[in-house]
This record gives C-alpha cells, structure tokens and sequence, in this order.
C-alpha cells in the first residue's frame, strides 16, 4: 500500500530558517526538556529495577533518542508538521516486570518483533482496524494497572526522604494551580530544577562508582527469542504504541489543524523500532506531550520548524547519554521516583477516567485487577492476562457497548 504522500514539498534550508522563530525556539526547548526529563527518569526506575547497568541504560537512552531525534527530523521537514518521535513509555513500564523473570536480550528480540508487527501494519493499512481491534477503556485498564506502580513509589518517596520528594511535589502541584505560571514554567520542569536544588544543598549527590564520562558508545545486544517473551511483551507493547501513544498523538495534533499521516507514522515507529531494538531502546512511538507542547501557539504551517529543533536537541542527548545517566543515578533514588510518579501522575488520572467512565467498565476494571495483581500464567506476564481476561468478561457480559456507536 502506498504510505500517505505530504501535501506540500518539503522546505528548503533557507524556507525553514525563514519559518523558524523565537516562539518555536522556545516552545521546541520545552518540549525537549519535558521529554528528558520525566520520562528519562522512568527509564532508569524500570532499568534500575530490572537490575540492568549504567551502559545497558546509556544505551537505551542512546537509542531513545539519537535515533528517534533523527527520524524526527526527517518527518518534519518531509511532511511540514511536528512529528516528533519518541519511546513509548505505557511500553517502558510493561518491560519493568517481565525483566523480572526474563532476560534483557529476550525482552530486545520482543521489542524486535513489535517493531515488525507494527512496520507490516503501516505498510498494510490495517492500522486503523487495529487500533479499534480492542476496547479502549479495556487497554486504558491496562495502563492504569502498570502505571499505578508509579504513583505509589511518588507516595513511598514522600515518607521515605521527605526533604527531596515533598518539595518537588509541592513546587508541581504550585505550578500546576496557577496556569499562567505554568506556561512559563511547566510543573514537572520546576520540580526537576527544585529537586536538582535540594539534593545539592543537603549533600546527596554521590557520582562515586559511576561510569567515566564519555559520550555514547552504544551496546549492540543479540536478542534471544522465547515465545514466554512473545506472548507477554509483543501485543501489549504494539497496543500501547499503535492505541495508546500514536492515538494521543495524532489527536494532539488534528485538534490543532494539521493531517497526522497514520500509516507513515506507523511504518515509522515499526521501522525506527527495530533499529533502537539492537541497542536495548524499547518501541518508538508518536509522542503526545511533546508534539502538544510544540504545536500550542504560533502559526500551524511554521510548528515543523519546533519539531526540527527537537530532533537536534535529541541527537546531542543522545549522544552524551553516558553523562546523564551518571548524573542521574548519582542522585538519591527518591529523586528518581518523585520526578517518574509526577510524570506519570496526569497520565494515571487519564487512564482511570477513561477506563471507568461509561462503556466497558467491568471488563476495564477486570483488567486493572489482573494486570496489579502482577500474577503470571505459563510464565506469561499478567498484562496480557489483563488484556485477555478484560476483554472477555467485557464480551460475555458486555455485548450491549460493542453494539453502541464508539
């Protein structure tokens, strides 16, 4: 199937340095900023977790954002809107319990086979049928479930090192109260710059025992298949990137005017996928948050130029992932769970909503249940389980809101 052709060319340099201006200089490096931030700071909270080391996690963010900076950049400036490419991150904290019991290079060859899947869907065109494949209260129960791991650590840092995590939430929850504060000064930016505060004036940053600081070289891991791996991971994480991720995003955008091509987008995420594969990086996916912060103000024909800018900063991140994970892991680990639950924190609120609002709620709430008891069957993860046993509890005693229109 041809992939869906951009409706004007692509710009000249010299048409892209005319587009570009100090409001998408600005709204590009916010946007850059939130998406190295929390969501980097989930990254190290599942691989920490997953007992995986500084290069496995330096390698990681090296293919997070290196290669997604690049395909950025080139869909940007090829379809003339902010397309920005990041990691799923509903995906990242999927692998946290299957790291558990399977192996890093099981967990890469699943990663391997949903960017394949998700690459034959966008060349197909069933994309969208497979989008609508599965309730989404029933996928949104999902997320929940592994998300509210999350919200729960944000808690426990709160009791366990108040003097870290209390200000950073009471610094994002100040900043989320007053809107125009916050257009200034996005809530989780400034619980990042506060905690950074904090940790140095009470003495807890401890770099010893972390690795030189170099830039990247990043890990080239040989996956290992194992159908445990297949069965647990490759559905779960396509479900979150084609419904979850690529359907907030291109939402994002149609509510600000532009046409998200879906089945590029999708070849995009399944080929960029299979590349971050091969250096530990879990699937790529259209980012919501970052392509909302770009295209909030400013003339739509001129938001690609914020995305181009992303996808520079990105590739310099990249390849300096060594020294942030450094940083970072010498930080106290309160730091880390209260800047990931903060994250996290609208996204939750999100998935219950949607979960429990009105259609599939039974089903939604089955999956919940199953995915937090964390319970696996033939060594199955249980969020599949939860997808599995949501979707027929919602079939046998909910047939009524799969009639009703969607």
């Amino acid at each position: 199937m041809a992939l869906e052709k951009p409706a004007a060319r692509p710009p000249s340099l010299r048409e892209a340095l005319a587009d570009f201006g100090g409001l998408y200089a600005v709204n590009g490096l916010i946007g850059f900023i939130f998406a190295a931030s929390g969501p980097v700071a989930i990254i190290l909270a599942v691989g920490t977790a997953g007992r995986l080391s500084a290069p496995d996690l330096a390698s990681w963010i090296f293919g997070a954002f290196f290669v997604n900076g690049l395909v950025s950049i080139l869909y940007c400036w090829r379809y003339r809107q902010p397309l920005v490419f990041f990691w799923t991150i509903p995906g990242t904290v999927l692998v946290g319990p299957a790291l558990g019991h399977l192996s890093f290079p099981e967990v890469i060859a699943a990663f391997l086979a949903t960017g394949v899947l998700m690459l034959v869907l966008g060349l197909s065109g069933w994309v969208r049928r497979a989008m609508e494949a599965v309730p989404m209260p029933i996928v949104m129960g999902m997320v929940a479930g592994v998300f509210l791991r999350f919200g729960l650590d944000l808690v426990h840092a709160i009791r366990d090192d108040f003097w870290i995590a209390a200000p950073m939430t009471a610094v994002f929850l100040a900043l989320s109260a007053a809107p125009r504060l916050a257009r200034l000064m996005p809530p989780l930016i400034g619980a990042l710059i506060a905690g950074a505060v904090l940790v140095a004036l009470l003495g807890r940053f401890d770099p010893s025992g972390a690795q030189t600081w170099t830039l990247a070289r990043p890990n080239l891991y040989v996956p290992a298949f194992s159908w445990r791996a297949m069965l647990e991971l490759v559905v779960p994480l396509a479900i979150t990137v084609l419904v979850v991720q690529n359907g907030q995003g291109i939402a994002v955008l149609r509510a600000v005017g532009h046409s998200p091509p879906i089945d590029a987008i999708t070849v995009a995420c399944g080929a960029a996928s299979i590349v971050t594969a091969f250096v530990g990086a879990v699937p790529t996916c259209l980012t919501g948050p970052v392509n909302a912060i770009i295209s909030a103000s400013g003339e739509k024909a001129r938001h690609y130029t914020a995305g181009v800018l992303v996808g520079i900063f990105a590739l310099g991140f990249g390849l300096a992932s060594p020294v942030f994970v450094t940083l970072l892991l010498a930080t106290p680990k309160a730091f880390i769970a209260a800047l990931a639950g903060l994250a996290m924190l609208r996204v939750l609120q999100t998935a219950f909503v949607i979960s429990f609002r009105d259609r599939f709620s039974l089903g939604a709430l089955v999956t919940f249940l199953v995915t937090v008891a964390d319970v696996s069957i033939f060594n199955i993860g249980a969020a599949f389980w939860g997808l599995v046993f949501g979707f027929a509890i919602s079939w046998l005693l909910e047939r009524g809101d799969f009639r009703a229109p969607r």
